[in-house]
């Protein structure tokens, strides 16, 4: 028996066609359905011969008045001609067809027999004073279709088109769906039917009946949400989205669709969520713990803000439960989310227990290693960078404002370093503090996912930058514990609210909108990169504040030059060619609708990158545009060294392909001012402080997210100085990028930023695929336009598992929400 999840390869005997679809994500007849249209024609106007007009499409009957095949004289292949006329006037006009292929006019010629009544539906022009039609879309009366007012209505209906590529057309995806439909809906289930029996461009699928398809195609809402919304039966939605019979009838069944997805994702979000909740956790809380964040509050020189006061009672609440707590904690740079982190992980070992931090790279955790033994008075390696939010906060001196009595209490506190660039000796040290399960603090990078990490009385999980980390990774954490450890996952990237709530739906949401006291709002300038003079004002400048003592970043996107690379996606092609620093290049980009490609890894290091310029495409014909090289770390620093601006002063390069040592080796010649420029990759987006930097300047950002620029903007102005950051720009001043630039430029508001970017670029773009929807079961919904429906969806999913909450009365519904849970383990771990 045919069903949904049957393989499109055992009911599609063209193998070519089965490829093509499998490289579009389609295996399955319900990956099928699932691949929805973009968008819809319009309909096609039914006229006469006499009435038509050129390069207009219409559609029309007519009878076969004479038929002939030739040879095409200056190339291989045939030409078929076939005379019509329209009964109605005796106009007449010429159906042309070409191919290389014999077979193909053979089969045609046989198809249109002279005398018979046909439908044609296409474009007319006009040649040797001859109504003219190429290649129009053909049926024939009582072949494929009845009659011909019901073949004038299947061709004149609009039709839906889909994202292609140049292995498969979008009107051979279109015929393969109702060839699915059709057999869905037919009486004969055998396995093996042939949808396709000639590999031609023509084949008609005739009307498909709704009611047949109800059985196959159940409704996965409940029939109440279903009525309470006015939503289309989903075996009706899925026929009226790929066959519509108007342009009214598409836009109802992607509604329809577009809520059964918010209301399938929002159903799995609560499940998860609720599901937490019967999780053991040990809870971390009583009056040691109490005493000891109390005592650690007491010994900072600064006052708190109210935002991390509020955030530290909803942690303490959540973990003092004795299930898991579940938090992200979303701050702008600065805000000062590592205090808050502090407190959290002394509560934890004010409870007895293990507090693991885990940074996505070395440099960033010893920056924390350093930055928490500050923190704490102790002695330890005297921190040259501090991360995350600190330096703004912290005293210019190595000691900490306490009593004897309170810095003698926190300093007894074992801090642990564990990276994977440690020597053996220091690394089976700091494993063995992890394994005896002593309370401690745990500092680590992805080491502590290993299997020789242990963490016997781990409580609490902190993930710094949590879109760096997989839900493998978070799983390797819990099984470290004989119970689930409380988790607070922190984010700088600026993610809108609505986004927020909607992709992290399963955590409980914390905001650090405060910056502190005493630093400057960072002065932002989008330069033209052809505009000479600005150009040589801003590196006059830099050479200003260098002489002055301070820093400047120059960030690039792409490490050195690198010869031709390729990757094809959705059709559409990326090659990035070159010949030396000294030679012209050209980069060819183009991006399918609403996706992103990745290439050149081991250039291309930022995980936010604009590589393509045409965002959201409305067509699926390639959208394809020139661009100019992206410029390198090697070059620019080459071109910086030679200006006589920096005449006398040591500039250092920093990329991801540098060793651990080089790394700890540039930054800390860069703190101490021996490089007083750093030219690198967005290897310094995270992790880098240098209150000393005052200058950031970042080439090609009109092919940065503006969540990154935002990101790398905070590098700079953590040490309460004035500060600069230039965009350097070759987008088109009325381009989507350029406006998105003048965004980030009048703006220092991360969540307006990030709700701008994703309004001109796409859910998508922003988020990641797998937070939006591009990698996941989600195919139609957007956070942005679509924010209401997903609300009413939550809303309406929260009193349907209030009454059911194992949906033991809605099995379809069940299973849905299953499947999606299984094939969305990143979107719902919120990684």
């Amino acid at each position: 028996m045919v069903m949904l999840d049957s393989a499109v390869s055992a009911v599609l005997s063209n193998k070519r066609r089965v490829n093509a679809l499998k490289a579009l994500g389609v295996m399955t007849l319900q990956d099928a359905l699932t691949y929805y249209p973009f968008r819809v024609t319009d309909p096609v106007p039914i006229r006469h011969l006499r009435d038509a007009k050129v390069d207009q499409s219409m559609a029309c009957g007519a009878q076969v008045r004479a038929i002939r095949i030739m040879p095409m004289a200056q190339r291989r292949g045939h030409r078929l001609e076939v005379i019509v006329e329209d009964n109605e006037d005796s106009s007449t006009a010429s159906l042309v067809f070409f191919s290389y292929k014999k077979y193909f006019v053979d089969w045609m010629s046989t198809r249109l027999k002279v005398g018979s009544t046909i439908v044609l539906q296409g474009i007319p022009s006009f040649y040797n004073d001859r109504l003219q039609f190429t290649h129009p879309e053909i049926q024939v009366v009582g072949e494929d279709c009845p009659d011909l007012e019901t073949g004038l209505s299947s061709v004149s209906r609009p039709r839906p088109v889909y994202h292609a590529n140049s292995r498969i057309s979008s009107q051979h995806i279109h015929d393969t769906i109702l060839g699915i439909l059709r057999l869905l809906a037919s009486d004969d289930d055998a396995a093996g039917v042939n949808l396709q029996p000639k590999d031609i461009e023509d084949t008609v699928v005739p009307i498909i009946p709704a009611t047949r398809l109800a059985a196959k195609i159940p409704d996965i809402l409940p029939e109440s949400i279903i009525q309470d919304n006015g939503l289309l039966h989903r075996s009706q939605a899925f026929l009226s989205i790929h066959e519509p019979d108007s342009v009214k009838a598409f836009k109802a069944a992607l509604s329809s669709l577009r809520f059964e997805e918010a209301f399938v994702s929002q159903t799995a979000l609560l499940r998860t969520k609720s599901d937490v909740k019967i999780t053991p956790a040990l809870p971390c809380d009583g009056h040691n713990a109490d005493v000891l964040v109390h005592e650690f509050l007491a010994s900072l020189p600064f006052a708190l803000t109210q935002g991390q006061r509020d955030v530290m009672a909803e942690i303490r609440a959540d973990m003092a439960h004795a299930y898991p707590m579940q938090r992200l904690l979303q701050g702008e740079v600065g805000s000062g989310k590592t205090i808050v982190s502090v407190a959290a992980m002394l509560r934890a070992v004010g409870a007895g227990q293990q507090a693991v931090l885990i940074a996505p790279t070395q440099i960033l955790a010893e920056q924390h290693f350093q930055t928490i033994q500050r923190l704490l008075g102790q002695k330890g390696h005297e921190a040259t960078t501090l991360d995350n939010d600190s330096q703004a906060m912290l005293p210019q001196t190595s000691s900490v404002a306490a009593d004897t009595a309170t810095v003698t209490k926190l300093s007894s506190i074992p801090v642990v370093l564990l990276t994977g660039g440690m020597r053996l000796a220091q690394r089976r040290k700091a494993l063995a503090a992890a394994s005896s399960g002593n309370p401690c603090i745990v500092i680590a990078t992805h080491a502590a996912f290993s299997k020789t990490f242990q963490a016997p009385n781990l409580g609490l999980v902190v993930i710094d930058e949590q879109h760096r980390f997989g839900v493998e990774q978070r799983n390797a954490l819990r099984n470290k514990s004989e119970h689930a450890p409380h988790l607070l996952v922190m984010t700088a990237t600026p993610i809108p609210r609505t986004a927020a709530l909607t992709w992290f739906g399963d955590l409980d949401l914390s905001w650090l909108t405060e910056l502190p006291g005493g630093r400057k709002p960072i002065r932002t300038t989008v330069i033209e990169e052809d505009n000479a003079s600005m150009m040589a004002k801003m590196f006059v400048h830099i050479r200003q504040r260098i002489d002055a003592g301070e820093r400047a970043y120059i960030v690039c996107p792409r490490i050195d030059e690198e010869e031709e690379e390729r990757s094809e996606q959705s059709g559409r092609e990326l090659a990035a060619t070159s010949s030396g620093p000294s030679a012209p290049t050209k980069a060819r980009y183009a991006k399918s609708a609403g996706q992103q490609s990745k290439a050149g890894i081991d250039e291309l290091e930022f995980d936010d990158f604009e590589e393509f310029s045409v965002p959201n495409s409305s067509d699926d014909e390639e959208a394809s545009e020139t661009l100019p090289p992206l410029h390198s770390v090697t070059t620019i620093a080459a071109r910086l060294s030679a200006l006589p601006q920096f005449a006398g002063l040591s500039i250092a390069t920093l990329t991801g392909r540098d060793d651990d040592e080089t790394k700890n080796s540039i930054m800390h010649g860069f703190s101490s001012g021996e490089y007083p420029i750093i030219v690198a990759t967005t290897v310094v987006e995270v992790g880098m402080d240098v209150p000393e930097a005052t200058c950031i300047v970042v080439f090609d950002a009109d092919r940065f997210g503006l969540s990154q620029l935002h990101q790398l903007r905070g590098r700079v102005g953590r040490g309460g100085k004035q500060s600069w950051a230039f965009f350097i720009s070759r987008a088109q001043p009325d381009s989507i990028a350029a406006q998105r630039l003048a965004v980030i430029r009048d703006s220092t508001d991360g969540a307006e930023i990030a709700q701008a970017d994703m309004e001109l670029r796409g859910a998508g773009d922003v988020l990641g695929d797998a937070q939006s929807g591009g990698q996941s079961s989600l195919k139609l919904l957007r956070v942005i336009t679509d924010a209401t429906i997903i609300a009413k969806a939550r809303d309406q999913a929260e009193v349907l598992l209030a009454s059911d909450p194992q949906l033991k009365k809605e099995v379809q519904l069940a299973g849905a929400v299953l499947d999606f849970m299984r094939g969305n383990e990143r979107f719902l771990t919120s990684t």
